[in-house]
This record gives C-alpha cells, sequence and structure tokens, in this order.
C-alpha cells in the first residue's frame, strides 16, 4: 500500500520488466492495487481480461497473515502448484495456473534486489510455453542455494541446476 499512496517509489515493476525483456516479453498491464485482497482480486482479473499470457504478482508474498497476494491469487481462480520453493534467494516463489492454462506467479522481494532467484530459474521454462509442476519445482532443491559469486556466471553456474 506504500507504493499506491506515494510513500515510496516502485522500484519492482522495472526490474521485472527487465526480466521479461530479455525474453522478449512486454508488460501489456500493470497496476498498483495496494494490500486490500479485492483490489489485489480486481486487477488480477483485468490483467486477465487484458489478455496477458502470463500474470505476475509481487509484494506480500511472506508467510505473514497481513499477506494478500497468495491468497489473492487464489482467489482469482488460479490452481496454486507451488506456493514455495526450495531456493535461495526466492524460496517464496508461487506459481499457479488458470483453467485456460495461463500462468500466473507470484514473486518474492528477493527479485527486485538479488541478480538471480527463482525467478530467474522458472521464467525461462514459462516463457517457452512450459508448464512448471510441483515436482519440477522441488527438484530444484538440488542446486537451490544461489552462493552470491561475486561474478555471477548464471545459468552456467549450479544454481538452479537438477
Amino acid at each position: 500500500s506504500e507504493i499506491k499512496r506515494g510513500i515510496i517509489k516502485d522500484t519492482f515493476t522495472p526490474v521485472v520488466k527487465d526480466k521479461l525483456s530479455s525474453y522478449g516479453i512486454s508488460a501489456v498491464y500493470t497496476a498498483i492495487p495496494g494490500d486490500d485482497m479485492e483490489e489485489v482480486v480486481a486487477a488480477i482479473k483485468e490483467a486477465r481480461e487484458s489478455g496477458a499470457q502470463l500474470i505476475i504478482c509481487t509484494g506480500g508474498m511472506s508467510v505473514d497473515p497481513d499477506d494478500n497476494t497468495p491468497g489473492a491469487i487464489k482467489r482469482s481462480g488460479a490452481d496454486i502448484v507451488s506456493y514455495g520453493a526450495p531456493v535461495l534467494p526466492g524460496a517464496m516463489l508461487l506459481v499457479g495456473y488458470f483453467e485456460d492454462g495461463t500462468p500466473v506467479l507470484g514473486l518474492p522481494a528477493c527479485v527486485m534486489f538479488a541478480r538471480t532467484t527463482a525467478f530467474d530459474i522458472v521464467l525461462p521454462r514459462i516463457a517457452a510455453g512450459l508448464n512448471v509442476g510441483r515436482e519440477e519445482i522441488a527438484s530444484l532443491g538440488a542446486g537451490g542455494l544461489c552462493l552470491g559469486c561475486g561474478e555471477c556466471s548464471y545459468p552456467n553456474c549450479g544454481f538452479g541446476m537438477r
């Protein structure tokens, strides 16, 4: 809600748009609904109606009961495949799908700060049109710890590799 009220600047959206653009994906819809569950559900619905082929929600992805984003994704009609991944950074990644196959991701805050996260592991698969299932998410535990090397060589390293 701090971004919606103009208290802090949105620094998350530019990071996500940059990561998407590296796969030739551009944003067709963005919204800043704040923390109200029904506003988040409405924004997800508007994104679907806009023709978005991938829906990404940011903010409120921790296990704090006040964080409404995971519940709003579920309430919007998505089937949650996984809420959590054995990957650091990015353990609070949410992956879901709507019945028409549209993927929806809930991104943890680390995507804003860390160069490579669980989002970077699943994004290429989703961009290629592959469904990311629970078993695939679980398998990311082998190699699921980014070592934060001084000079990042991802994807040419063991991070997220099975």
